[in-house]
């Protein structure tokens, strides 16, 4: 790699000796990648544009659409749901729990029927599948019938995001993949601050087919996540192999970038026992536990922010609106951050500094200096959520080796992590407004413990690195091959 270039980018990578075929972070547009793009005759900088027009349109739209169908019950409740199902108050956290126990239990089997089929089926197969039974959420007329659809959604919802994350390491190199799997992850805010105002609007209807706003909430955005997921199935692609929209050109550029760089383009059959070397593997374990000490706090704040909001003093509809700042603040901030630590090359201390953010928001929201400084607690503590989110979420993409290991930790990332979210979702009750010390306590603390497992990750990969660098770390291959994150060829992003 070129000095001028490391210089430019500012990008810390570790390097092996000349003759070492190493797996490495490149700069954009190194020396040899102007090299390379000269002699195929192909640009990596056109080929990433099209890779990015044709890949991050469709799934991060997919995204948008889930969380928005697993959130809008917050904006449903503020608007009726809980009086017209005779539902209490801790009912009704019981069936936002409901939905976190279905997601976490077919976290992994989603991953694996993803790695056995092809995401040109299976992605659009589970948004059919969680749209129907969102729109069904909007007919629901007792606890009962509240309870099973809650279960159902996450159970249908859960393949989505490690799905993407592991798709869309199959397409990128490792220096690209983070910022990708971010904008795919900020759709997660964009939803929050289109929930709000959709929410607005919507319950409006109330009365239309002598339904209650907040059925109609259910019943419209359930039926546009249906009709997506019927269009998904031909604007979503496999894998580069059998993309018809790359020439054959470009098809082979393609896959000698990814082949220099990273497994993607390995003829992998899927084995147990690489599902089982995942999770034999500790720093899965703490990419998990990375997750699951931000889960709590980002859907507490999503699951509750129209009540919080409500609570302060605002009427409903007031509430609905006041939602759309906090998220639109975070999904800025969200691609900024991470962008700015792509071109740092480092993860932990990004997201160190974000939930450093958002730590401070929620000792704002506990103080309860009044509505105004409250609120203002609210935007800090989304802005902060959010860009670590999205950092975490993209660690294991960058860092795991081995394309079923890949896939594993990251559904374990994600069932680890939204153990969090199912302890969040019993906090916020009734009774507890408008202070709400105890979840705005839980997710406060969380948020220091994430500062605190994150720092311990940093310093194991930092240590892996330095072991592999000084030649007493990892396992060495005998010619082509390769031995997944193990090898000691490759280097850990940190």
């Amino acid at each position: 790699m070129a000095h001028n270039s490391l210089q430019q980018y500012d990008t810390a990578v570790e390097t092996a000796p000349v003759d070492e075929k190493q797996i490495v972070v490149e700069s954009p547009k190194t020396e040899s990648q102007a090299e390379e793009d000269g002699k195929s005759g192909i640009s990596d900088s056109r080929l990433l544009r099209k890779l990015d027009l044709k890949l991050l349109p469709a799934v991060t739209l997919l995204y948008l659409l889930s969380f928005l169908d697993r959130s809008n019950v917050a904006n449903a409740r503020i608007e009726g749901l809980t009086t017209d199902l005779n539902m209490t108050g801790n009912q009704y956290l019981t069936g936002l729990t409901l939905y976190f126990i279905g997601y976490v239990l077919f976290e992994i089997p989603c991953n694996i029927v993803l790695k056995k089929t092809s995401p040109k089926f299976w992605l659009p197969t589970l948004t059919l599948a969680w749209g129907v039974v969102a729109t069904l959420m909007g007919i629901t007329q007792n606890l009962a019938g509240f309870f099973v659809v809650r279960f159902v959604l996450g159970m249908t919802e859960s393949g989505l995001f490690p799905g993407v994350v592991f798709y869309l390491s199959m397409w990128y190199k490792r220096n690209e993949r983070a910022y990708r799997v971010a904008l795919f992850f900020s759709a997660a805010s964009l939803a929050g601050a289109f929930g709000g105002i959709l929410a607005y609007g919507i319950a409006f209807m109330k009365g239309v087919g002598g339904l209650n706003g907040w059925r109609w909430i259910f019943i419209l955005e359930g039926i546009v996540t249906v009709l997506v997921s019927a269009l998904s199935y031909f604007f979503i692609t496999s894998y580069p192999n059998t993309a018809k929209f790359l020439s054959d050109q470009e098809r082979k550029h393609l896959h000698d970038r990814l082949a220099e760089d990273s497994d993607a383009t390995r003829e992998e059959t899927f084995t147990w026992a690489n599902v089982a070397t995942a999770i034999r593997d500790p720093k899965c374990w703490l990419y998990g536990l990375g997750f699951h000490t931000m889960s709590l706090p980002l859907y507490t704040l999503s699951l509750f922010l129209p009540t919080i909001i409500k609570e302060l003093g605002y009427t409903a509809a007031q509430a609905q609106l006041l939602t759309v700042p906090p998220y639109s603040v975070a999904f800025v901030l969200t691609l900024t951050l991470v962008y700015l630590s792509e071109r740092a090359n480092k993860r932990a201390p990004f997201i160190m500094a974000s939930s450093s953010l958002a730590i401070i928001g929620y000792i704002i929201l506990l103080s309860g200096k009044g509505a105004g400084v409250s609120y203002f607690g609210t935007i800090l503590a989304a802005a902060g959520i959010y860009p670590s989110v999205a950092i975490v979420l993209a660690w294991p993409c960058n860092n795991v080796s081995g394309q079923t290991k890949r896939a594993t930790a990251n559904a374990m990332q994600i069932s680890i992590g939204n153990l969090g979210a199912v302890l969040g979702t019993q906090l916020y009750r009734s009774n507890s407004g408008p202070r709400y010390f105890l979840g705005h306590g839980f997710a406060l603390g969380y948020l220091v413990l994430n500062v605190v497992v994150v720092g311990i990750t940093w310093f194991t990969l930092k240590k892996d690195n330095e072991r592999k660098d000084a030649g007493t770390g990892g396992l060495k291959a005998e010619g082509d091959e390769w031995l997944g994150d193990a090898d000691s060829r490759w280097r850990f992003r940190t």
